[in-house]
Parts: C-alpha cells; sequence; structure tokens
C-alpha cells in the first residue's frame, strides 16, 4: 500500500511559524548566532573565497575537496533563515556569496573549486574518493533554497547548467562514463532540482545514479586502473556499492553516506512509483531502526570508517552517531512519510531531531560534535584526532561537514513539522506557532500552543474566516502510552478514526474551534534489545521523545557503578533557569562505598554500597557546562 494521497507534499516554510515554545528560542539562536558563526569560519578558512579561483601553489587555504558543500549548505541554512525572516545584512551576504559561486563556473558548465584551482587535469578521475558529485549535490539543495526564497534564477541557472554538464558526463550512452558517487547526496539534490523546474532529464540522472550503483565489473575498479593504481577495496560496503541497492538488506559502510542514498532512493521511489526500489527502502529502514540505531537516533557504531557495523553493534562509549548521521536519518523519515503516512517515520524523525541531532550544537550556538556518544570519560579521548573529540563541542573542524548540516535542518524545521495532501492537513511535529494552509477553497489559519516535550499538553485552535471542510491528522507518539483529547463543538464518533498511529479528524470546523491532546509523560525505562550486549541489564531513561543522561557536574564521578534500585522512583522537575530551561529527572540508585574494602584492584569480597540521590538531563543539553563524565545507560537492579 502507498500513501493514499498522491498530491502529499511538505508545507512550504512561509507558510509555518515557529515562535516561543521549545524550538522557537533555539531558531533564534541560530538565526542570531550559529548561522554567522558558520559563516566566520568559512570564510576566515578560505572557504567563501576559494570561489574566486585564485589559489595557487604555495599560498595558504588549499582548497579541499568538500569545501564547496560547507559554503552550499551555509547558503541553504540562510535562504531558510531568510524565508522566514527579513534580515537585509544577512540577505546581502548571501548574495554576494551566490554571485561568486556563479562566476567560479566553468564555460562547460563544471563548478568544483578544488578542481579548478588544485588538480584541475583530474576531473572525473576517482569519483570513489573524490567528493565532485557530493559538492554538486549540495549546491543544487542551495540553488532551489535561494529560488524558493527570493525567487532569483541566478544560483539555480547555475545548477541547471552543472547538472546538465554532469548529464553529459555520466550514462549508459557510448561515450559516458557509468560511474556513480563515492559519497552519495547528488541523488536526493537532483530530484529536489527536478521539482524546482519540472524537468525529467534531473530526475532520470539521480535514478540512474541509483540503478548503477553496486553493479558489476565495479566502476570504481575501472577508474583506477585508469589511475594505474594497484590495488583495490576488499568489499565496497563502505560506499553502499557491493550489490545493487534493490539487493541490499542491511545499512553498511559510512552512515552519512547510507542515509543520504537511503532518502535519494525514497524520493526516486516517490516520484517514479517504482515498487522495488520502495521495497529496498523499507527494508533498509527495518534494519536501522530496528538492529543498527541508537537510542538516541544516532547512526553509525564504528569511528573507524564513520561506518555501521553488524546488527545490534552498538558500543556507547566508542559510538560515532555522527550528527550528519542524524540529520541524514532525519531526511530519510521525512521522505518515507512522503511513501506513506505512518507513525514509525515520524517517530524516528523525532527522535533523532530532540536527541542525535540537536545534541550536535551546544546552548549558545556557537560550537559543535562531529560525534555523540551516550557515554564518556574525558581522559579516554586524549588521543583522538580533533573531530573524534567528543568530551568537548568544537568550533569549528577541519571537516566541517556537520555545523552548516545541523544548522541547514533547524532553519528548516517548519517543512517536517506539517504537510498536506487535498484537504487534509498533517501535524507530524508538535512546535508551538502556526501553519497557514489552502483547504476547502480558503485560507485557514491553525494556531499551536504547546510547551512539549516538557509539558503534556497541545492545543490546535482553527482561525478561518468562515465554516471550513477539512481533515486533521495528528500523530500519536509511539512512545506514548495513554493519551486523550478533547475538542471544542459538536462531531460524530465517525468524524474521527485513528490509522496508522494518526488520528484523522473530519469536520466542518468553525471559526475559533479548538482541538487539544495531552499525552502523557511519566519517566520510563527503556530497556536494548538482548543482542545489544553492551547494554545488558542496563536501562536509559526517556521522558516523553527525550532520552536522558546523567552528567559528572551534578552526579559526582564514576557513574558507571551507579544502580539503579528494583523498584525506582523518578520525579520530573522542570528546571527554568538550568541549561535554558529543561525538565530534569530527580531519581535514587545505589552507589559504591569504595572500589574495594582492601583498595585493592580486584577482590574476593563484593563491593559496599549506599543510598544517592542523581539528576538526569536531557541528553542534548549535555556537554554545556564543562567537561566530564556522562553517561545514558544505567545498570538495572
Amino acid at each position: 500500500m502507498g500513501n493514499d494521497d498522491a498530491d502529499y507534499a511538505p508545507l512550504s516554510l512561509d507558510r509555518v511559524q515557529i515562535e516561543g515554545g521549545f524550538w522557537g528560542p533555539r531558531i533564534e539562536t541560530l538565526r542570531h548566532t550559529t548561522i554567522h558563526a558558520i559563516y566566520k569560519h568559512c570564510k576566515e578558512t578560505g572557504r567563501i573565497d576559494a570561489f574566486r579561483l585564485t589559489w595557487k601553489p604555495g599560498m595558504p587555504n588549499r582548497p579541499h575537496p568538500f569545501w564547496d558543500s560547507d559554503v552550499a549548505k551555509w547558503i541553504e541554512a540562510a535562504c531558510y533563515i531568510l524565508a522566514a525572516h527579513e534580515d537585509e545584512s544577512l540577505a546581502q551576504v548571501v548574495e554576494e556569496t551566490v554571485a561568486l559561486i556563479a562566476n567560479a563556473q566553468q564555460p562547460d558548465g563544471y563548478l568544483n573549486v578544488f578542481h579548478s584551482t588544485v588538480e584541475k587535469d583530474k576531473r572525473w578521475t576517482n569519483l570513489r574518493d573524490m567528493h565532485e558529485l557530493y559538492c554538486a549535490g549540495h549546491l543544487f539543495e542551495a540553488a532551489v533554497a535561494h529560488y524558493d526564497t527570493t525567487g532569483s534564477t541566478q544560483l539555480l541557472d547555475t545548477a541547471c547548467r552543472y547538472a546538465d554538464h554532469i548529464n553529459g558526463v555520466f550514462g549508459r550512452a557510448r561515450g559516458q562514463k557509468r560511474g556513480y558517487p563515492g559519497h552519495e547526496e547528488i541523488e536526493l539534490a537532483l530530484v529536489k532540482l527536478y521539482r524546482a523546474t519540472g524537468a525529467e532529464r534531473f530526475l532520470q540522472l539521480a535514478a540512474y545514479f541509483i540503478d548503477e550503483r553496486g553493479r558489476t565489473p565495479h566502476y570504481f575498479d575501472e577508474e583506477a586502473r585508469e589511475r594505474a593504481e594497484t590495488t583495490k577495496p576488499n568489499n565496497y560496503s563502505y560506499w553502499q556499492a557491493h550489490m545493487p541497492v534493490r539487493e541490499q538488506t542491511t545499512a553498511e559502510g559510512h552512515a552519512v553516506r547510507a542515509m543520504y542514498l537511503c532518502a535519494g532512493m525514497a524520493d526516486v521511489a516517490a516520484e517514479t512509483g517504482n515498487a522495488e526500489l520502495r521495497a529496498a527502502c523499507e527494508t533498509l529502514w527495518e534494519n536501522v531502526t530496528q538492529r543498527r540505531m541508537y537510542v538516541t537516533g544516532g547512526a553509525g557504531s564504528s569511528r573507524y570508517g564513520e561506518r555501521f557495523t553488524f546488527d545490534y553493534d552498538l558500543p556507547n562509549e566508542t559510538a560515532y552517531a555522527e550528527t550528519c548521521a542524524a540529520a541524514g536519518l532525519v531526511f530519510w523519515a521525512h521522505r518515507m512519510l512522503r511513501l506513506e503516512v505512518r507513525r514509525e517515520y515520524a517517530d524516528v524523525m523525532e527522535r533523532a531531531l530532540y536527541n542525535g541531532l540537536l545534541s550536535g550544537l551546544s546552548l549558545d550556538g556557537r560550537r559543535f560534535f562531529y560525534s555523540n556518544p551516550l557515554a564518556t570519560v574525558p581522559r579516554t579521548f586524549a588521543y583522538l584526532p580533533e573531530r573524534h573529540v567528543a568530551a568537548e563541542r568544537q568550533e569549528w573542524f577541519e571537516c566541517a561537514c556537520c555545523p552548516p548540516n545541523l544548522a541547514r535542518l533547524l532553519a528548516s524545521l517548519g517543512r517536517y513539522a506539517y504537510a498536506q495532501a487535498g484537504d487534509t492537513l498533517y501535524t507530524h511535529l508538535f512546535v508551538n506557532g502556526a501553519v497557514t494552509a489552502r483547504l476547502d477553497g480558503q485560507e485557514i489559519h491553525i494556531e499551536q500552543h504547546t510547551q512539549y516535550p516538557w509539558d503534556e499538553h497541545v492545543r490546535m485552535k482553527v482561525r478561518c474566516a468562515a465554516p471550513v471542510t477539512f481533515t486533521l491528522a495528528v500523530r500519536i507518539p509511539g512512545w506514548c502510552r495513554d493519551w486523550r483529547w478533547s475538542m471544542t463543538g459538536r462531531y460524530k464518533d465517525s468524524d474521527v478514526r485513528e490509522r496508522k498511529g494518526y488520528v484523522y479528524i473530519r469536520r466542518t470546523w468553525q471559526p475559533e474551534d479548538s482541538v487539544e491532546f495531552r499525552f502523557l509523560m511519566p519517566v520510563e525505562r527503556v530497556y536494548a534489545h538482548p543482542h545489544v550486549r553492551m547494554n545488558a541489564g542496563k536501562v536509559a531513561l526517556h521522558r516523553g521523545p527525550v532520552v536522558y543522561c546523567l552528567e559528572e557536574v551534578d552526579n559526582g564521578s564514576d557513574l558507571a557503578a551507579l544502580r539503579l534500585p528494583s523498584t525506582p522512583h523518578f520525579t520530573p522537575v522542570f528546571k527554568r533557569r538550568l541549561l535554558g530551561g529543561v525538565t530534569v529527572i530527580a531519581g535514587r540508585a545505589r552507589k559504591p562505598v569504595a572500589a574495594a574494602q582492601s583498595g585493592e584492584l580486584y577482590s574476593h569480597l563484593p563491593t559496599r554500597t549506599k543510598p544517592t540521590s542523581f539528576i538526569a538531563i536531557p541528553y542534548f543539553v549535555w556537554g554545556n557546562r564543562g567537561t566530564g563524565e556522562m553517561l545514558v545507560w544505567l545498570h538495572g537492579p
């Protein structure tokens, strides 16, 4: 069964207002601080000026193969901000940067800083390791965002010329390269370009890159021979190229690449109606979310290769869970909703947003995590490369994919909250603010009032000039085991139905009508599957969609030694002055009196324990009060 609504589509950003509540202040921090901090780093490191194509050997700030993508993601994020808020200064900087990029395009349409200045004679010679197609994809996404926000076609025209160049280079016709990207991204970007322009060739090119992937003989081997390389990979799973995508049943390799590939597959399946491709998406979704995803919505368990490993392998202290991978999971979940409106897709989207993604940004909006582990003892990270340091957020990274990626997702949050199909308005996420949609021939305005996820109540009020008939479809979160609702006005039971985790309310709404939901939020213990060996006998705490952790600053060191009692009692308390205003969980546990009675490293005597209290904070705000131990999974009774 597919999506019953063929015209299902997210609401555009100019239709959604996010104000106050949980997300409003975070969007404001992004708007006033983060977007400018990212630009500053892009400028200081030479990423912006690299598009002037003036770099010569011996000069500082040698362009990197994927610098283009950092700038493109910044433009995309800035355009999403401008779609909701006027900002002349930001708009001017965006236009200056767009002009730089457009002027960097080569006469044949090619556009890549690294291969236009550093390795000019090596275009398209190493798709496996270089990032030409990846950078192109981010440029296409930036171009669509710029066009949607400004109406200008300057960057869109540049993107289309580049896409046409790529379309001429790659394909199955005589003289074309049968290649595909080592780092996926262009697939979903081409679908965006197709939706913006209506040009079928862009959709066909996206389908080609997906269909060609994993075929034998391996293109990566062919291009390696042309480079006179004598070695080849043992397998191709790192690039998700070990077999054709329709045959893949497990998420393999580099986690970010895998998430982008799956998002592109879902996009192409939605546009073409290809049942096999959709089935492959569903199979991979089941594998990731049921066997290879962290409780935080993090994806990618190994630091070595930033990759997936095997089912139920989810280490905590060495978890990679790259911020970009959480973003990629959100992108994929959002696209699965386009294939079919099912609660599980929006549930995962919400889980990743509130936990695995948001943890990547400091409360002041200036510092970032690249990886997001579920346990830390800071001294264990002393010898890891910069972006692997997971005890403290960094202002920037040499590989800076995560900061602008996080920014563009948060800036476009409104698109993830609502969607429309005909006269049905879907609410996927609960965000304080309002949405405007055209339903039953008139513009209607729905205000959403909520302090979710701290508060259990969500109230939606209809503002319309006259009675209007439409269906309001609201997700009932999968984490919620008890919920209630009430509605103003008269209605029949037949007006309300539940389907695949959503409640559908169809009626003739009167001006000022409202519906209120209460999603009960007790503190819950979460248990991992028994095959997750790292969490055997352990529990994680969550309340609503928020996963909690313990920090040393609240609870002292040796957090791993704490043990919950057999009948734990938890008290949620909202702390307005703590970490920007969060609900914490107060509880009781037992802790060792000493490592061993004798002080020896090992002992035949059991360690004595004593009762103690603890405070758990939302995982996404850990690391904002200095470095220290952190722990998500606690020993159970």
